[in-house]
């Protein structure tokens, strides 16, 4: 299974690749809307979004979990 270099998102069907295109290796929520790959900033804020809303729980501790899964992506090594 693919997933995304950014978030770790599975890429499962066509629809999860952004815009469609199944050569990029980053998903939908990754991407902007001209399908270029957001900035670190941008992802770390959306993961840490998705995490408020799905799981309830504050911010600050969503965005630290959320640097903490960042860094093993290949998006974000250095």
């Amino acid at each position: 299974m693919i997933n995304c270099i950014a978030c770790g998102m599975p890429l499962r069907a066509k629809q999860d690749f952004a815009s469609g295109d199944e050569t990029k290796n980053y998903c939908t929520h990754c991407a902007r809307s001209d399908g270029s790959m957001q900035s670190y900033d941008e992802v770390l804020m959306g993961m840490a979004q998705f995490m408020v809303r799905t799981q309830g729980i504050e911010l600050d501790v969503a965005k630290n979990m959320a640097v903490e899964m960042m860094k093993i992506l290949p998006a974000w090594k250095r």
